[in-house]
């Protein structure tokens, strides 16, 4: 049995959109504090492997078992890779690194509820998330590119810097953002430990990291005066980051002064998520496959 690349293609779109998935259900179980509605793990609870006898249970029961569909996606991934023709090295590792991250972010889920909630434990698990979700959308760039063709720098290396730095100021502003959930109001259960920190002043860090990623994003607008060849490789990934980008800060801000209400949450985590796939998207536009680059 064979596949074509077009069709491992649209596997590595189902991965992608399962882990993207599984982030805003977990996020829902954390708003409806329902973090402990099932508090042992793999079962639901000492006496039950599945239990919907209450809201909460339920609630986290749901998200456990769409963790089933996130494995599923994963495994087709992966197998994909294997039956890809022709089959790709660089495929088969990115692959395997999904695999890897989900079952190391299961192992961080059952540490998570074994825990109470600690704070610490469930900026990890959303940490680790943004990770696989990076992971999952160099898988789906890589999927679509000749097979056999080197990859290079294609921008100039100025406009290349620029956009790592913005990659880290939004790995920032994700790590500071992990820090304001844990010691903001939805922790997921009622009597779950919270971050001893100050949450105004932790929001202000967050913000502020945010504004100086976009500043760094209104740099690459202007470096694109000095390079034609800048323009024509990033206008599209940046205008697309842009978008996201913003929509981020607006959610963001408007939650922070209305009371963090939980459906502007659940937009704001979805969003993240949209926006680490942005960035690494970004990143990738900034080396091609050789053919590309010289076409």
């Amino acid at each position: 049995m064979r596949i074509t690349p077009a069709t491992y293609q649209r596997s590595t779109y189902f991965a992608l959109l399962a882990l993207i998935g599984i982030i805003i259900t977990g996020a829902a179980v954390r708003l409806t504090n329902s973090g402990l509605g099932c508090d042992d793990w793999p079962n639901c609870n000492s006496e039950k492997l599945i239990d919907v006898s209450s809201a909460h249970a339920a609630i986290e029961q749901v998200n456990r078992l769409l963790t089933g569909v996130v494995v599923f996606a994963v495994a087709i991934a992966v197998l994909g890779s294997y039956l890809r023709t022709p089959r790709r090295r660089d495929l088969v590792w990115w692959s395997w690194s999904l695999v890897l991250g989900v079952f190391a972010n299961a192992f961080l889920g059952a540490v998570t509820v074994w825990v109470d909630l600690h704070p610490y434990a469930v900026q990890g698990h959303l940490l680790l998330s943004m990770a696989l979700i990076a992971s999952g959308a160099v898988l789906v760039r890589r999927s679509s590119e000749p097979d056999g063709v080197p990859r290079e720098r294609v921008v100039s290396l100025g406009a290349a810097r620029l956009v790592r730095t913005l990659a880290l100021g939004v790995t920032v502003a994700v790590v500071t953002g992990t820090v304001v959930t844990g010691a903001g109001p939805h922790a997921g259960d009622e009597n779950a430990v919270r971050l001893n920190v100050d949450i105004s002043s932790i929001a202000r860090v967050h913000g502020g990291s945010v504004i100086a990623t976009l500043v760094v994003a209104v740099l690459i607008v202007l470096s694109f005066r000095r390079s034609q060849v800048d323009r024509e490789f990033l206008q599209t990934g940046l205008s697309k980051w842009l978008t996201v980008a913003v929509m981020q800060a607006v959610i963001g801000y408007v939650q922070y002064f209305t009371g963090v209400p939980e459906l502007l949450v659940l937009a704001h985590v979805a969003g993240a998520s949209l926006l680490y796939v942005a960035t690494t998207q970004l990143l990738l536009d900034t080396t091609r496959p050789a053919l590309l680059g010289a076409g």
